[in-house]
């Protein structure tokens, strides 16, 4: 192997770009480390303890842990955003009628919830410690900013979530209707409001602005509005969002389905089913357009990134869309392309005959890997538009009268249910790695930032971390399945403690729980 990264060979080149754009995960810190990381010689002698990560780069290396520490964690807020909502809603049709079914549903959905959220923060820890152990010189140069709005994020949506989650998970029975249903909506209300912050960030890392950087290399805050509020924040922000939404959406369907496909719980599998696709029917089509208008941006703010989602090299008027292609970047260019002639054009400058820049038009040492950024963005695409064929699905069985008892609905949705997460995880891959070889556009290369660690102590850690985020997501789809299995369990007697007058004038509660308003 040593001599593969030694030979200036064009096969060797080519396998070495597809091996390093097959192993990197989102948010990669860095393009291709450079061939000299990789020694020539390697004697197990005197490398004997650490033979398997010493002849590494240690750049590739922390950008290889960041990204599976990130990878794991996204997965756990991209369901818990969208399903804390979703349980505030049904916690509100619970009130509005009476009906128990909504309940034994919200009680089974919120012990999910517990171990998704509860993964999800432990998870998420560990990322902020790799700022410190790994880049240390990114923590330095851009501390001023990026720390104040990580501790906004803990200050805000943090604690509000950690004061009230208990309330939601143990307070039933123990508060007021009111007060529980409160409790739910501040943690949904917590969750949007941490990706607001954590977005916030990545958006100032790809489009920086509000501040200043001094003779000393440090960054200095100048405009905190423009900080947070920067050019591509609100659509990134609104993007995400819809696709946590979306991703709830489709694992409450694939759930619901099941409960139908199999004939049990019936009144609550229709319950489900029904809700999670009026969700899918309307937010998919609406993050068609998001998307869109994020992509505009995109190729307003960040022109090379779009290039490399393209897979174009050469500047186009009427540029075609590339629909299939083997990007090379080694000769720069595309083998077995199948492209819409000027569609590209059509969709970026609404234009048949728009101008879109092609990546030659930039140096080699500031583009990104393109062919993971060009099949992620497929992807990612591909999913969304299976999302919205399944929402206008449900809506013809709907008016067909057969949402409920169409087999092959059922199933395909059975199906669908993962595919939330894959399209969040490759969305981020051609956010996050389309930025690079900048860690902050345009200002501070990735390579820039690394911590002064040997790649042994990295690669030991990546290899800890790998086991046991997998341990972890092995136990946590476990837990889930093992519950989806068992079902929603028939609600008890439901005692309520009284509620204060300056909640309602008119409510009674009985002492069975029930209400007569």
């Amino acid at each position: 192997m040593p001599g593969l990264w030694r030979t200036d060979d064009k096969p060797a080149k080519r396998l070495r770009a597809i091996l390093f754009q097959g192993i990197a995960l989102p948010i990669t810190l860095n393009p291709l480390p450079a061939p000299h990381a990789f020694p020539s010689a390697f004697n197990p002698s005197t490398d004997r303890g650490h033979f398997m990560f010493s002849h590494l780069d240690p750049v590739f290396l922390a950008r290889l842990q960041f990204s599976v520490t990130v990878g794991y964690h996204i997965l756990f807020p991209a369901f818990t955003i969208g399903l804390a909502s979703w349980l505030a809603v049904v916690e509100w049709r619970w009130l509005k009628t009476g009906n128990p079914v909504y309940e034994e549903i919200y009680k089974f959905w919120v012990r999910i919830f517990a171990i998704a959220f509860g993964v999800g923060v432990v998870t998420g820890v560990v990322l902020s410690y790799q700022f410190g152990t790994n880049w240390s010189v990114f923590s330095d140069k851009a501390g001023n900013i990026v720390g104040p709005l990580l501790g906004y994020e803990v200050i805000t949506a943090f604690f509000l979530e950690a004061a009230f989650i208990g309330i939601m998970l143990f307070g039933w029975n123990r508060v007021s209707r009111r007060m529980h249903f409160t409790a739910t909506v501040i943690v949904a209300a917590g969750t949007l409001l941490s990706a607001f912050w954590i977005l916030a960030v990545s958006s100032w890392m790809q489009t920086p602005a509000g501040f200043f950087e001094g003779a000393d290399g440090i960054l200095y805050p100048t405009d905190w509005m423009a900080i947070i509020f920067t050019p591509s924040f609100p659509y990134r922000f609104i993007h995400m969002v819809t696709a946590a939404y979306l991703t709830t959406g489709f694992v409450i369907a694939g759930v619901g389905g099941y409960y139908l496909w199999e004939k049990k719980h019936l009144d609550h599998g229709r319950i489900m089913f029904k809700m999670a696709l009026i969700l899918i029917a309307v937010t998919a089509p609406l993050q068609l357009l998001f998307g869109d208008l994020h992509g505009l941006n995109t190729f307003q703010y960040q022109p090379l990134k779009v290039a490399a989602m393209e897979g174009l090299w050469n500047t186009e008027k009427g540029a075609a869309l590339r629909l299939f292609a083997w990007p090379d970047e080694i000769e720069e260019k595309n083998h077995f392309e199948i492209k819409v002639p000027k569609l590209s054009s059509l969709i970026l400058t609404h234009s048949l005959d728009g101008e879109v820049k092609g990546m030659k038009s930039w140096a080699r040492a500031d583009r990104p890997p393109v062919g993971m950024v060009f099949w992620s963005f497929r992807i990612m695409v591909g999913i969304g538009l299976l999302m919205i064929a399944t929402g206008l699905s449900a809506i013809w069985l709907h008016l067909r009268g057969k949402l409920f008892s169409t087999g092959w609905f059922h199933l395909w949705c059975i199906m669908m249910t993962p595919t939330g997460f894959a399209a969040v995880i490759t969305g981020w891959i051609v956010t996050e790695v389309g930025r690079q070889p900048f860690v902050i556009s345009g200002i501070l290369r990735t390579s820039e930032t690394i911590s002064p660690v040997s790649a042994t102590a990295v690669g030991t850690s990546l290899a800890a971390f790998s086991i046991i985020y997998t341990f972890l997501l092995v136990i946590t789809i476990g837990y889930v399945l093992r519950e989806i299995a068992k079902g929603p369990t028939p609600a008890g007697p439901d005692v309520q403690p009284a509620v204060p007058e300056y909640f309602s004038e008119t409510e009674t509660i009985h002492p069975t729980g029930g209400e007569n308003a």
